[in-house]
């Protein structure tokens, strides 16, 4: 037997790929998936915890199910999930880039649900600065993960999405990744023109972000202690090159 059917059957043609899959919205996106026909392989980069939610997916019914660990940080780990599926697979139908992390350290959790409950448009609420706070490591490590994880991951995969002839790139964000949430304006302009938008500019965004960030000058220029979230999440929305075609939904 080819070592690409190892894993497919004859009932189950197409395959995806969930990142940050091993609870919450990735979880179920898996469960619906599988529930479609599709074989999905689940990853996390908590192994244990991938590992159980795959065993609980095959309780409910679901057996069309494999786990592979990935950290999209992790350059060695992305290239080890792309082999994996060349090697069993041939071929990848979807990826769904939901892996990502907020970036901010949450200060007091129950007012931010009242805050967010209360006031449809938090995101602009001056309370927010006292509810939360984005440290500089956090940050570097949200753009990391939202940003470059998904941009590893993506291009990675990119040969063997290239093989489908139905291939789909799908990335989940959320409200935090509109545009009209970015405060600074340099920012804006840069991100809001698509037509002319290549990566060159967009890692000058994430550098002049970081930059400000680490020496305390995000204020003076109008920017937000929750913008590294909002940013990263739009720009993990843009259409890179390779993704194509692309969806982004927001949650």
């Amino acid at each position: 037997m080819n070592m690409a059917e190892t894993l497919l059957n004859s009932e189950v043609k197409r395959c995806a790929v969930v990142t940050g899959a091993n609870k919450g919205i990735g979880f179920e996106i898996c469960r619906q998936l599988i529930s479609n026909g599709i074989f999905v392989v689940l990853t996390s980069r908590d192994r244990n915890k991938g590992l159980e939610a795959v065993e609980n997916l095959k309780k409910s019914g679901l057996s069309n199910v494999t786990f592979h660990q990935l950290d999209v940080m992790n350059l060695t780990s992305v290239s080890s999930l792309a082999e994996f599926i060349k090697t069993h697979f041939g071929k990848l139908d979807i990826l769904v880039n939901n892996a990502g992390i907020g970036g901010v350290t949450i200060v007091d959790e129950d007012q931010l649900r009242v805050l967010m409950l209360e006031d449809e448009k938090y995101l602009e609420n001056p309370k927010l600065k006292q509810i939360w706070t984005e440290p500089y490591d956090e940050a570097e490590k949200c753009l990391k993960t939202n940003y470059h994880g998904v941009r590893a991951v993506t291009e990675a995969l990119a040969p063997l999405l290239e093989l489908s002839d139905s291939r789909i790139i799908v990335n989940v964000s959320s409200d935090m990744g509109m545009l009209k949430n970015i405060g600074n304006e340099k920012s804006f302009e840069v991100l809001s023109d698509v037509d002319c938008l290549t990566e060159e500019r967009i890692d000058e965004v994430v550098k002049t972000f970081l930059d400000d960030l680490k020496v305390g000058c995000l204020e003076a220029k109008e920017e937000q202690p929750h913008q590294t979230a909002q940013g990263s999440e739009h720009i993990r929305d843009l259409p890179l090159p390779l993704q194509e075609p692309n969806y982004s939904v927001k949650l």
